[in-house]
Parts: C-alpha cells; structure tokens; sequence
C-alpha cells in the first residue's frame, strides 16, 4: 500500500512540476528544445525533439528570446552560436559530452600545425573552441557526403569520432586523418548483448549508430542508410525513426542510447522497440531532470555564453553543416 502511496504522489509531483515548467514557458516566451536522448517527461513537454542536427536547424528556426536546451553543453553552445543574441539556457551546466570533451581546441591547432592545407572535418559533438578551428562540421547523416564532396587531393583531418571516422573510411574509400575519441556510451555497447538480444528476437532488424564501437562487426562496408541481408542498418537516431516508419517489420533492435526508445515507442506504438544494449545510457544526458528545468526557466540560469571571437568563427562550420543534405 505504502508503494501504491509513493507512486501516487510521484505521479501528483510530476504533474505539478509539468505544469509550472508550462506556465513558465509560456511567462518567459521561451521555446524548449529536447535531444532524443532525454528523459521521457522531458521529451513529451518539449516544443522539438530530435538529434544534434535536428536541434541546431531548430535553433536556428526559431524566434524565441529564450532557448531552453534539454542535452549536452556543447548543444547549447551550438544554440547560442546560431543565436548570439538571444538567451541560451541549459538546466545543468555540468551536462558534458565525453565524446567533444576528447578533443580540445588547442590540440586541434596543434594537430593542423602537423598537417597545413589540411581540410578540418569535426562532428558537431565538439566544443564552440573546437567548432571555431573547424572548416565544416557534419553529424552522422551527412558527414558521407562531405567526405565524398572534398577534393581527392585534399588532405582531410577528421575529429573526434574514431568509430564514425573508421566507417566514414570504409564507406567512401577516402584514407583520412582519424582522431582517436569516442562516446563512452556508443563505445560500450556490447557485440555479445547484441548477439544475446538477437537471439531473443529472431528476425528483428538491427539500427546501429555510427558511433558504435562494435559496427565495424556487423555493418562492414555498408553506407549509411543501406541494410545488409541480415536486417542491419547503420543509421543516425533520426535515419532510426525514418527506417522503423518505413520498415515493413514489426520488431527492431536500437543500438544506440536507450532514450531513443521512448520516442519510437510513442510515435510507432503499433511496432516493437527493443534495446540492443539496455546499459547504453548517458549520465551526462540524464541530468536534465524538471526540478532543474523548472528552476532553470523560473531564475533564468545556467545562462550558456560564448566568446565573441570564437562564436564568429565557429558560426561558419555549423552554417555549413546546415547548407549540406544527406
């Protein structure tokens, strides 16, 4: 009884919470964009959920005074360089990305030093530094088809994805430059959970993020987008959602941060959603909770701010990354 209790007034506490973070909104002329990593309460308020590409084109769509980014820091700094002038708030500062924290801006220097004339081709998991000693960033749906756009001649340097840089190589044949970082969440996704799931799940088919250290097992020269005979993808979270409403199938297996799932599962109830590794969560996105969302929109803070000289200069990287289709 005591547990029925518990769960009725967590449930009471979080339609309290959902309700002032709505009014809040609506006070503050705010907009509040969501990574499809977030919490489901998080998600389902939100005015846009999608990927890091999915919400800098947001961000850059918007006429709001206020941004609200539900993710990692460096999102909200992609926020604020397509917004200079607008209020950029993310409820925990301290919401890193282990993937943009494995490369800094003055390694990044250092590394064109070694390599002049070098095109600098960086992930849009990257810092606003990072960002700012970029020719052009890409995410995991078009960085293909830069590669593939860059002169032959041309050396490219590519950061900070070593598991996205190695599939890119085999994709296009373009020999690049690869730095050695990774996301400690897509690096630890688990061949042998996979294999245990698939097992479990007989026909289902395989969505793989780039960014996975065990695709080089299971998507082997595949481009992005294509599907192997055995029902595997190799697919951003947005090219997830895509091929599941598309798939005549009914059972898949998501091999990327299991926050996706609640959207797939809201969007296609009708379809089954499994985790191919259900330990594939990111601490650093579950610090977005709505008691700090809600204190976030009520004191105006953690206000995110980038330097003027690096935000000129990273602006051009991500613009170009908009300009550029899959």
């Amino acid at each position: 009884m005591a547990l029925a209790t518990d769960t009725a007034e967590a449930r009471g506490t979080q339609r309290r919470l959902v309700e002032e973070i709505r009014r809040l909104r609506e006070e503050k002329n705010a907009v509040i964009l969501a990574h499809n990593y977030q919490i489901g309460p998080i998600q389902d308020l939100a005015d846009f959920v999608g990927d890091s590409l999915g919400l800098a084109q947001a961000a850059s769509r918007t006429d709001a005074p206020v941004i609200v980014m539900c993710g990692v820091y460096f999102m909200a700094e992609t926020a604020k360089i397509l917004n200079p002038h607008r209020t950029v708030l993310i409820p925990d500062s301290k919401a890193g990305c282990s993937l943009a924290d494995s490369i800094t801006g003055e390694q990044l220097r250092a590394w064109k030093a070694e390599h002049p004339g070098a095109v600098v081709v960086s992930y849009v998991n990257t810092t606003a530094e990072v960002k700012a000693e970029t020719d052009i960033c890409v995410t995991s749906g078009n960085a293909e088809a830069v590669i593939r756009s860059i002169p032959p001649d041309k050396e490219i340097l590519f950061c900070p994805d070593m598991f996205l840089g190695a599939h890119l190589e085999r994709v296009t044949g373009r020999k690049m430059h690869v730095w050695m970082g990774e996301c400690h969440v897509h690096a630890g996704i688990r061949p042998g959970q996979i294999d245990e799931q698939r097992e479990k799940f007989p026909g289902a088919e395989l969505l793989i993020h780039p960014e996975c250290g065990c695709s080089t097992r299971y998507v082997w020269g595949q481009s992005v987008g294509a599907m192997r005979a055995d029902g595997t993808h190799v697919l951003s979270t947005e090219g997830m959602l895509r091929r599941a409403r598309q798939s005549d199938r009914n059972t898949f297996l998501i091999a990327t941060e299991t926050g996706l799932l609640h959207r797939l599962r809201k969007e296609m109830p009708e379809k089954r959603f499994e985790p191919a590794d259900e330990g594939a969560v990111c601490r650093y996105m579950k610090m977005i909770t709505l008691p700090n969302l809600r204190d976030c929109l009520r004191d105006m803070t953690p206000d995110v701010d980038v330097p003027p000289d690096i935000l000129e200069r990273a602006r051009r990287s991500v613009e170009r990354m908009l300009s550029i289709k899959p």
